[in-house]
Order: C-alpha cells, then sequence, then structure tokens
C-alpha cells in the first residue's frame, strides 16, 4: 500500500495491536493480583522448599517431591537441608503418617549410614520424630541395632550420639521393642557414666523406660556396671541427674516385687548392677539424700527408704 490512504491503514493497525497488548496485560496482571488476594503461589520446586524460608507445613505433593529429591541427588548440602526440611514437618502427626504411606521411611533411614556426620545426625533427628507415630516404629524398629551401633562406637558426645539415644528413648517408650536393646544395656551404663551431663541425662531417660518394664528387669540388674555408679547418687550431683538415677533405683525395686525376686540370686555375679544396688554403700548414700536441700529430690528419698 502506498500513500495517505496506507500510512492510515498502518497507523490504525499499530493502535489496534497496542490496545490488545494492553487488554492481554491487563488481564495477566488482574489474574495475578486474584491469586494473591485468594493466597495462591506458585509452585515451589522440591530444592526451594528446602532453603529455610519456605515456612510453611508441606503437604503430600510437595512432601513427595521432597522425597525424590533425598533419594536422587548426591549433593551432601541438599541431602542435608532435604532431611532438616523432612524432619521438622515429621513433627506434626499428619505428616508422620503421610510420609510412611508415600514410602519415606526407609529413604530416611538409609541415610543413616551416610559417611557424613552432619547428614547421619539430621536422619536420626527426622527418623526420631517419625517415631513419635506408633505405626512408623514398625517400619523403625530394623534400624535400632544401626543406631545401637553407631552410639556405641561413635564419638562420646557427639551430636550423632545424642541424637540416637533420643531415637532409642523414642522407641522404648512401649515395651513393643524394648527387647531389642537387651544386649546393650551394659554400653548403656558405660557411656553413661563417661558421657557429659547431657549425655547422661539422655541415657537415664532411656533406663528409665526400661526399668519400668519387668520383663527388662533381669538384664539391668545383670548388666556389669563399675563402682563409680554409685557417685552418681552423690549429694552434690545435679538434680535432673539425681531424681532420675533415685527413680531407676526405685523402679528397678518395684519390679522385683512384682516378679518376686527381693532375695539375692545366684545368677547375679559380683560387679552386677544387682550387687551396686543392693549394697550397704547404695543403702547410706540414699539415706543420706533425706537432708537434701531440694525439695524434690528428698521426697523422693523419703519414698524410697523404707524399701530399702
Amino acid at each position: 500500500m502506498g500513500g495517505p490512504r496506507g500510512a492510515g491503514w498502518v497507523a490504525a493497525g499499530l493502535l489496534l495491536g497496542a490496545g490488545a497488548c494492553y487488554c492481554i496485560y491487563r488481564l495477566t496482571r488482574g489474574r495475578r493480583q486474584g491469586d494473591r488476594e485468594l493466597g495462591m503461589r506458585p509452585s515451589k520446586s522440591a530444592e526451594d522448599l528446602t532453603d529455610g524460608s519456605y515456612d510453611d507445613v508441606l503437604n503430600a505433593a510437595q512432601l513427595q517431591k521432597l522425597l525424590y529429591l533425598l533419594e536422587s541427588t548426591e549433593d551432601p548440602v541438599i541431602i542435608e537441608r532435604a532431611l532438616i526440611t523432612l524432619g521438622n514437618n515429621a513433627a506434626f502427626s499428619v505428616n508422620q503418617a503421610i510420609i510412611r504411606e508415600l514410602g519415606g521411611i526407609p529413604i530416611v533411614g538409609n541415610k543413616i549410614n551416610h559417611s557424613n556426620q552432619s547428614i547421619k545426625e539430621k536422619a536420626l533427628n527426622a527418623l526420631n520424630n517419625l517415631s513419635v507415630n506408633v505405626e512408623n516404629q514398625i517400619k523403625i524398629k530394623i534400624y535400632i541395632n544401626q543406631v545401637c551401633e553407631d552410639v556405641f562406637s561413635g564419638p562420646l558426645n557427639s551430636a550423632v550420639q545424642l541424637a540416637g539415644l533420643r531415637l532409642l528413648t523414642n522407641m522404648t517408650v512401649t515395651n513393643d521393642h524394648q527387647h531389642m536393646l537387651h544386649n546393650y544395656i551394659t554400653d548403656l551404663f558405660q557411656v553413661l557414666l563417661t558421657g557429659n551431663g547431657n549425655t547422661k541425662v539422655q541415657v537415664l531417660k532411656l533406663l528409665l523406660n526400661l526399668s519400668e518394664n519387668p520383663a527388662m528387669t533381669e538384664g539391668l540388674l545383670h548388666a556389669q556396671v563399675d563402682s563409680s555408679f554409685l557417685s552418681l547418687y552423690d549429694s552434690h550431683v545435679a538434680k535432673e541427674i539425681l531424681l532420675r538415677v533415685l527413680t531407676l533405683f526405685q523402679n528397678i525395686n518395684n519390679c522385683l516385687k512384682i516378679e518376686g525376686h527381693l532375695a539375692v540370686q545366684p545368677t547375679f555375679t559380683e560387679g552386677s548392677l544387682f550387687f551396686l544396688l543392693h549394697g550397704e554403700e547404695c543403702a547410706q548414700k540414699i539415706k543420706a539424700l533425706v537432708d537434701h536441700h531440694d525439695a524434690e529430690v528428698k521426697e523422693k528419698v523419703l519414698t524410697i527408704i523404707p524399701k530399702i
């Protein structure tokens, strides 16, 4: 086209095109604004879900993405971040079931064998949160022996050791899986005597779970325990430790009454926990605590003394 008439058609076409572009812009802008008003968010990738800035509880689809990422990547940074995100979400009961149904427990469980200690710790933390669900414990119990080996062969007072002890404590809240720790009781007392305050408290929480079960009493009393164990009954010991060792004594005595084993048993050898707890030194130490400055400790002692 040429001349003024052609130029007019071109100008009209440009105006129509600009108008159409503006309409499309308004439509898409309005849609985005509407999405924001409705609380809709763009879909997050699996890696986005692990960046620490996503605070919402993940839904089933997002958890599935995260599990796939955890299973497929070899990047230790991404693995650790994914385990932290999974562990945080496993604190919610609804997600404990979803992760199990998505086949997530073996995916997380396989990471406790990782050579990276930080990844091992995060995997144990995630399993710990998942283990609050009783149905999950059925699947998690296959890792108990491995966790015990790591706890007792790894560095003392390490993050991995504490994470493992917390998981074992959760797994022994009920009596169902306590028998799986039978061969590790002497090791537990060794860690109790050599660990720092935090480790001592965590081991005692686990031992208290075992001590409430009459079926575990004989195993506890057979354990070979160094005589330094009795120093935990000294008055200067931290209250959180002292109360627990007193409760341990009380629980075992109560179970002995249930089982009818109050007399010295010939199967209990010298150096066993039985001889320590039922010796004169232990009785004297507990009786001396009747004058303890803490009212809660004193009350506990007063309930025990008649049974000594």
